[in-house]
């Protein structure tokens, strides 16, 4: 249960306390939940020693979800991303070690569903750290720093997909989902993109963009007790939550609060 990110200005001295320096910002987060989604390598390559420090800074118990890079998703839309795949592997992700969770895909709302296409892209992706380092060993010259190659211990590697265009609701989809062992993330995104509440794989992976106004309004007493009993229905399944209406800093008050109703 978390946050999408944590470093976000408007939460400085709201969520964090005034006067908290922005380096130790995730380590505040992290004390007061178990997890959270890494949004920076969605928008660019990071580098080893950040996913390092990422994991030093938080628990033993941590979890960090990886959002995957907007160069394959919404620029290569999937086609021909080998290279852009080993590059984000070699880029620092197995440096989280056992910390690194689920690895998110969130595709673009004008990408409309093409089964040979998502296939394709679902067979190139690494299911172990082993597989992972193997292919991060393909990268080219575009890291910004020391490549990542080492597995370290090994571990399953998990992937959820997002979608947004209205064309994925049509049962082919989650069949293809369950086929290939990719979570279908749950979004709620106050009716914004397509809404699927389909179980998929070993795991379910959940994205609360906002109740009713996206990115921005909070989640009401009610709502939070309904996604509740949701989590409690998928109880034999390891569940991931991130709330990503960071806008007016109701994100990190809205995963303490939804975790307190999970406690016991």
């Amino acid at each position: 249960m978390g946050t999408s990110g944590w470093r976000y200005p408007p939460w400085r001295g709201v969520f964090y306390p005034k006067g908290l320096v922005q380096r130790r910002e995730l380590e505040y987060l992290s004390r007061r939940m178990n997890s959270a989604e890494i949004n920076g390598s969605f928008y660019s390559l990071q580098r080893p020693e950040r996913y390092r420090a990422w994991a030093e800074e938080t628990p033993e118990d941590f979890v960090f979800a990886v959002k995957g890079g907007r160069y394959i998703t919404h620029m290569k839309r999937l086609r021909e991303v080998e290279t852009p795949l080993a590059n984000f592997f070699a880029s620092g992700v197995l440096a989280l070690g056992r910390k690194l969770g689920p690895i998110l895909w969130q595709l673009p709302p004008n990408l409309s569903y093409d089964p040979d296409q998502l296939t394709e892209f679902f067979d190139l992706l690494p299911r172990t750290a082993r597989a992972a380092a193997a292919l991060a060993r393909k990268h080219d010259d575009k890291l910004k720093g020391e490549p990542c190659t080492k597995p370290g211990p090994e571990r399953p590697i998990r992937h959820a997909l997002e979608v947004r265009h209205s064309s994925f609701r049509q049962p082919e989809f989650p069949k293809l989902l369950a086929e290939k062992d990719i979570a279908c993330v749950i979004a709620d995104s106050a009716g914004t993109w397509v809404s699927l509440e389909e179980v998929t794989a070993e795991f379910v992976y959940v994205r609360l963009h906002g109740d009713e106004e996206l990115y921005a309004s909070g989640y009401s007493e009610r709502a939070l007790d309904e996604w509740a009993a949701k989590i409690r229905s998928w109880q034999e399944k390891d569940v991931y939550v991130y709330f990503d209406n960071d806008m007016k800093v109701h994100a990190p008050a809205d995963a303490i609060a939804l975790a307190e109703r999970l406690k016991g």
